[in-house]
């Protein structure tokens, strides 16, 4: 099992409502999550794929992976608790290929920990934080069937800086490496870094954007 670093993490209500995710913080105000704000940015590539294979295949895709998704975010979870592992045989082959790397993650910080910021007004779960290849990193886990170019996954860094920001302003420790690991279909994990530092202004400007949409 893994060595843990204790924090005294607020208490805040996940609220799934129609118009996106929202997180009641300690003050009482609703803050929408990070993947909501992140949400609403345009994705032509994704709207392309859509109405080339119609709207139902798409969702039923979307359901596939993200079930896989989910099951792999628990395989993690309890690999680094120590709990024992049940495993889709589905999941084999890349739960394989991702365990020697989760093996580099150590001294976990948070573990699906609830953040939220006042300053940006927006709230979120955070897959990890903790000290990768020796390093503190925020770090998120992802799926795909292929694998990613990093030009395309640069919403995937601005939701780790936000991760960063909230985790900074609640407990005074900055963070500035940010770390993606994909499980890919068939192929070896892919393993992102980047700076926090390369995504405040985007992550500023969106969150701008979004409340100037919603008013929220």
């Amino acid at each position: 099992m893994k060595n843990f670093i204790h924090h005294e993490f607020p208490v805040i209500e996940r609220l799934d409502l129609p118009e996106g995710r929202r997180y009641k913080v300690p003050s009482g105000k609703l803050y929408p999550s990070v993947t909501t704000v992140l949400g609403h940015l345009p994705k032509p590539g994704i709207d392309a794929w859509k109405k080339r294979v119609g709207e139902a295949e798409a969702q039923r895709i979307s359901k596939v992976a993200t079930d896989r998704g989910t099951r792999i975010h628990t395989l993690a979870e309890n690999f680094f608790l120590g709990n024992p592992l049940k495993i889709d045989i589905f999941d084999h082959d890349m739960w394989n290929t991702l365990h020697p790397v989760l093996d580099k993650i150590d001294n976990i910080h948070a573990l699906e920990g609830k953040l939220y910021s006042d300053k940006l007004e927006v709230a979120g779960t955070v897959d990890c934080i903790a000290e990768y290849n020796g390093v503190l990193s925020i770090i998120d886990f992802k799926t795909s069937k292929r694998p990613k170019d990093i030009n395309n996954i640069q919403d995937y860094f601005v939701q780790a800086t936000a991760y960063s920001v909230m985790f900074e302003e609640l407990f005074g420790i900055s963070i500035p490496d940010l770390t993606i690991i994909i499980g890919v279909d068939d192929e070896q994990p892919q393993i992102f870094q980047q700076k926090r530092k390369n995504f405040i202004r985007n992550l500023i400007d969106l969150r701008q954007s979004f409340k100037k949409i919603y008013l929220l």
